[in-house]
C-alpha cells in the first residue's frame, strides 16, 4: 500500500484531508505540531482523530520564540465577529497568520515522508477568499513541489514526493460536505482559536465554521460556551 504523510492540526479541514487520503487508499501517518499555539486542544483533538482513522502519529514539538502571530503571542487580540458586524470577505492577511508555518510544516513533513518512503503529502489547506494566508495558494504548493524535485534524494532520482492539496479550491461549505460523505467525526475536530472547554463562538475561526454548517446544510455538535450549537453570529456581505 502507498504511503502518506498528513499534516494533522485536529481542525475540520485536516481531518477531512485525512479521510480523504484514506478513501484514496494511502497508509497514512500523521504528523502533528505543537508549536506554541495559544492552547493545547487542538492537538488533544489531532490525536483523538488519528486514533479514530486508525492512524499512527507524531507529535513535532517546534519553537517560534519570535511569535509575530495572533495564534502566539496572546497579547495580540484575535479577530473576532460580534453580532452587528458586517463581516466582509478580505484579501487582507488576518492577525492569525504564522510567518511561514507551512513553509516550516512543510519541510518538518517531506524530511518525515521521505525517511518512510511515502509518496504523498497531504495538507488541508484551501484558498478561500477571506483568509489571506499567502501559503494557503495553489501558486505556494507548485513552488514547493519544485523545491522537492531539486533538493530531495527522492526528488533527484525522480522518485518523487507529490504535494496533495485535495481543498484548495473548496469553500468551508463543500469541506464539510465531503467530510459527511467520508464519514469524518466532526465531533472530534477543534476549530475555535481561544480553546478552552468549549468553542468561543465569536472568533473569525468559529464563525467560519459555523456559516459553513449552516451552508452545506448540516447540523455541527460542537458546543459554545453556552452549552448551545455553534451557530452564526454575525453577517457575511454578499
Amino acid at each position: 500500500m502507498k504511503k502518506a504523510t498528513i499534516l494533522l492540526s485536529g481542525g475540520l479541514d485536516s481531518a477531512v484531508t485525512l479521510y480523504f487520503a484514506k478513501a484514496r487508499g494511502f497508509d497514512c501517518s500523521c504528523l502533528i505540531f505543537n508549536y506554541g499555539q495559544r492552547h493545547k486542544k487542538e492537538i488533544e483533538s489531532a490525536k483523538k482523530i488519528a486514533h479514530a482513522a486508525g492512524c499512527p502519529y507524531e507529535i513535532l514539538k517546534i519553537d517560534l520564540p519570535w511569535k509575530g502571530s495572533s495564534l502566539l503571542d496572546k497579547n495580540i487580540n484575535l479577530p473576532r465577529v460580534t453580532k452587528s458586524q458586517s463581516h466582509k470577505v478580505t484579501s487582507k492577511i488576518p492577525s492569525t497568520y504564522v510567518p511561514g508555518r507551512n513553509i516550516i510544516f512543510l519541510s518538518f513533513a517531506l524530511s518525515f515522508a521521505e525517511s518512510i518512503g511515502a509518496k504523498a503529502i497531504f495538507i488541508g489547506a484551501h484558498a478561500q477568499d477571506y483568509s489571506g494566508y499567502p501559503d494557503c495558494r495553489p501558486e505556494f504548493y507548485k513552488a514547493f513541489s519544485k523545491v522537492i524535485a531539486v533538493g530531495t534524494k527522492a526528488g533527484v532520482e525522480k522518485r518523487g514526493i507529490k504535494i496533495e492539496a485535495p481543498l484548495i479550491n473548496k469553500n468551508k461549505a463543500q469541506i464539510i460536505k465531503l467530510g459527511d460523505k467520508l464519514g469524518v467525526p466532526f465531533e472530534l475536530t477543534w476549530s475555535c482559536y481561544r480553546g478552552g472547554n468549549v468553542a468561543c463562538g465569536k472568533c473569525d475561526s468559529c464563525y467560519y465554521r459555523a456559516k459553513g454548517f449552516k451552508e452545506a446544510g448540516l447540523r455541527d455538535t460542537l458546543e459554545t460556551n453556552r452549552g448551545t450549537p455553534l451557530k452564526l453570529i454575525g453577517r457575511v456581505s454578499p
